[in-house]
């Protein structure tokens, strides 16, 4: 398939009528030059042209084989490839059958990289969570910085209950480019770390928690409530939501200096 830019300044030149051009958007049994029929799936292979980040993979619902034939697609038109909310049994189809294929425990995801090391932004990101109940979550965030092209410094079970040792990690969170707090609970890291720094926070509610806690409802209202300035808030167990997020602001950061 011709790339989309060349069709088009081909037709805006005359070189190429406009129906040879359609022929050519639909080449292959594609809806179109950014998508690839799978049947059970329409792979979007140009996203990382208008993104910078090729399409990710939800793991969840999906079989082990959907998932291995994805990974395998993806994998021609890409340097690298996530899936994220994977289990450990749909894990071990694909690493046993696609060459390259890492699987992050704690993450639930799956990675694959065309070359050992993805180019890395100047600065880092910080991951910062709570509790170590929230480390799944946590590292979901890190893992995807990382894809994205981040260094990612984890500073994990620093929760306020024991704020003396957030105090001892404060100098590292303060020189990141941008902040990803995880918690549970009542969710009151995220309060706490914006009243201490000066760079952006991505806050993350997880599902961890007592009672009241409401599956998560619980933190999320107290960040979406911070008084802290400076604080976005994703949804709840949304660590490769926050960590993308985190991952463009420093990527961008990386850009202007």
């Amino acid at each position: 398939m011709m790339d989309l830019d060349k069709i088009l300044k081909l037709v805006q030149t005359g070189d190429l009528d406009v129906e040879e051009a359609k022929k050519q958007l639909i080449k292959d049994g594609s809806s179109g030059p950014a998508n690839l029929d799978l049947g059970f799936a329409q792979l979007d292979v140009e996203r990382e042209k208008r993104t910078g980040f090729p399409e990710v993979i939800f793991g969840e619902g999906k079989t082990a084989e959907q998932i291995e034939t994805i990974f395998r697609r993806l994998m021609e038109h890409t340097d690298r490839v996530l899936a994220t909310r994977v289990d450990s049994e749909k894990a071990a189809h694909v690493v046993a059958n696609v060459a390259g294929v890492t699987y992050h425990e704690t993450a639930r995801a799956l990675t694959w990289f065309k070359r050992p090391l993805l180019k890395v932004h100047d600065g880092y990101i910080a991951v910062v969570c709570a509790g170590t109940s929230d480390l799944p979550v946590a590292e979901e965030a890190a893992l995807t910085a990382e894809c994205l092209g981040s260094h990612v410094e984890r500073i994990f079970d620093v929760g306020v209950a024991g704020i003396h040792r957030l105090f001892r990690r404060l100098e590292l969170i303060r020189g990141a480019n941008a902040i990803v707090v995880v918690a549970g609970m009542e969710g009151a890291l995220a309060s706490v770390v914006g009243g201490l720094v000066a760079k952006p926070i991505v806050a993350v509610p997880t599902s961890i928690g007592y009672g009241a806690h409401l599956g998560g409802v619980a933190p999320l209202l107290s960040m979406l409530n911070s008084c802290s300035p400076g604080i976005s808030v994703v949804n709840i167990d949304n660590g490769f939501g926050a960590g993308y997020y985190a991952g463009l602001i420093n990527k961008n950061m990386s850009k202007r200096a």
